[in-house]
């Protein structure tokens, strides 16, 4: 593995200790509020100052890390699941019900999915409890991000039906969700885990966006998204430094897994 790729994953390694220790690191409750001291500026008590409600920004940067970084995965793991079903049962059907999935997948890519999130995620009532809106949010983007993977799963699904193994396991009786659990599917894992990590700092972002715009993670639950969102009051030149770190952290991640993610030929 070469040093720019260890250097990412050891980043990554770090930054999900620190957001999994947050109980035991962060100096008070992401909720918490120090009323006597809001928007107070860094200190030694408060390495990165409190908000205007007096809270704790190193602790909710913490939270909101774990959020975005346990949550972001699970909502990959949902539409690597979704791809994998639908490609690989386009693929193997082929004819004309590969023709018909693949086509509902192609409309499917074709909708403004970014809009179509927007508009669910601005129906749920105002007063849908913290923990519900970040389930409902990190679901509707796995339920929203599968299409692309599918893809690329049916046409790899395809090439494998073609190949001699698959039509040994067809002569031996294999068809139908058997074939596809026992001899597609294992095939295409080196793909769908590809898929996987790809799909989580795609996740990242867009919740983050959907935060920015209000319609992410509910308050008090911190995000990426709702810190960064922080910053709209000011300007560059303006802000505390301290406000920047959410988005400093948000752009290492995203593109230290895109570093992880590069093959070591790439590197040489």
């Amino acid at each position: 593995m070469k040093r720019l790729r260890l250097a990412a994953v050891l980043f990554l390694v770090l930054i999900s200790g620190l957001a999994f220790s947050a109980n035991f690191v962060a100096p008070a409750s992401y909720a918490r509020q120090f009323r006597d001291i809001p928007d107070a500026p860094a200190s030694r008590q408060h390495p990165l100052g409190t908000d205007d409600l007096g809270r704790d920004r190193f602790s909710r940067v913490l939270y909101g890390t774990r959020i975005s970084l346990l949550l972001a995965p699970a909502a990959a793991l949902l539409s690597t699941i979704l791809a994998a079903l639908v490609g690989g049962i386009a693929g193997l059907a082929g004819g004309w019900i590969g023709t018909a999935v693949m086509s509902a997948t192609d409309l499917f890519l074709s909708l403004p999915w970014l809009f179509l999130l927007l508009t669910v995620r601005a129906f749920l009532p105002l007063n849908t409890s913290p923990l519900l809106s970040v389930a409902i949010t990190f679901a509707l983007l796995g339920c929203l991000g599968w299409a692309g993977a599918a893809r690329i799963v049916c046409a790899d699904a395809r090439t494998l039906c073609d190949s001699e193994f698959i039509l040994s396991a067809r002569a031996s009786g294999s068809h139908g969700v058997h074939l596809l659990r026992r001899h597609i599917l294992p095939n295409l894992s080196p793909i769908l885990f590809a898929q996987f990590w790809i799909s989580i700092p795609v996740f990242i972002l867009a919740e983050a966006n959907l935060a920015i715009l209000g319609l992410g993670v509910a308050e008090p639950l911190p995000s990426w998204g709702n810190l960064i969102r922080e910053l709209e009051g000011y300007t560059v030149t303006s802000a505390p430094p301290w406000l920047f770190v959410p988005l400093i952290l948000l752009i290492l991640t995203v593109s230290c897994f895109q570093l992880a993610l590069r093959k070591d030929e790439l590197w040489t």
